[in-house]
């Protein structure tokens, strides 16, 4: 019996669309088997805020993400489908995103009577870094980052647009100017008092006052990475001590295929 070549070459195609489907599935299965031996691990709830590229994305480009309303909703439910008094594991890893968003998941992380611990297996910036506050312990890999907290008016530092009024006389500032010094007056004001609100529940307010200070008062720019030595200067409960299991569950978020950096894994002895 002949077969036409043409069925082969529609089996050959529906197989090669239907790869990325099963390799993504594959994926999928693998973290959430990893993620339940975690919580059986350390008795407590695992979720993870992930903003990496990955291959299954639109068209095969990759889309860079960031933290918005559906993260803080998702982030929000499995919290409250946790128990008072589970403690909560939270994987951070993301460039930052909507503060409406990461003040929602700060906020309720904040409250919980759980032990709450955020990981941070490479950088957690901006509203990543939001939400790390909120946690009784941050475990940071030795190399991973943390970023400033101070707000962006315009596209512009809101510490800068305010320090316009003191270098030049009002009568030589424009009015639009004028209207983001005002803006920036507030959101700076508006951070600060959210930092202190979330540092309030687990820091004296003295501390939380400090802390705010430190992160808002525009001291770095905005994408400067504070390293694990800072963010204990600054007064952060930060520790190095991160699970392998961490580090294994980001290798199942993989970059896109079309990588920068390639290497032969080879293990050092006694290295994860």
């Amino acid at each position: 019996m002949h077969l036409d070549p043409t069925i082969f070459f529609w089996i050959f195609l529906i197989i090669i669309a239907i790869q990325p489907i099963i390799r993504q599935k594959l994926l999928e299965n693998a973290r959430m088997r990893l993620i339940a031996e975690i919580e059986k691990q350390r008795g407590s709830r695992v979720i993870l805020l992930v903003h990496r590229q990955e291959t299954m994305s639109f068209l095969g480009f990759p889309i860079m993400r960031y933290i918005d309303i559906n993260d803080s909703e998702e982030v929000l439910r499995a919290i409250h489908l946790t128990d008072d008094e589970t403690p909560i594991d939270l994987v951070v890893h993301t460039p930052g995103g909507l503060a409406i968003a990461a003040t929602q998941i700060a906020r309720a992380l904040s409250r919980q009577k759980g032990k709450v611990t955020v990981f941070v297996p490479h950088y957690a910036m901006s509203g990543g870094t939001l939400i790390a506050l909120s946690a009784d312990e941050i475990v940071m890999c030795e190399h991973a980052v943390l970023g400033p907290l101070d707000p962006q008016i315009g596209g512009q530092p809101a510490v800068s647009v305010l320090s316009v009024l003191q270098k030049k006389p009002l009568s030589e500032i424009d009015d639009n100017t004028l209207i983001l010094a005002d803006q920036a007056e507030k959101a700076i004001r508006q951070m600060k008092e959210t930092i202190i609100e979330i540092l309030s529940h687990k820091h004296t307010i003295e501390k939380a006052q400090d802390i705010a200070e430190k992160l808002v008062s525009g001291k770095w720019t905005h994408d400067y990475p504070i390293s694990t030595e800072e963010a204990k200067q600054i007064g952060l409960p930060v520790s190095t001590d991160m699970p392998k299991e961490i580090m294994f569950l980001m290798n199942l978020y993989p970059q896109p295929v079309r990588q920068s950096v390639e290497y032969i894994p080879v293990r050092k002895t006694g290295k994860v």
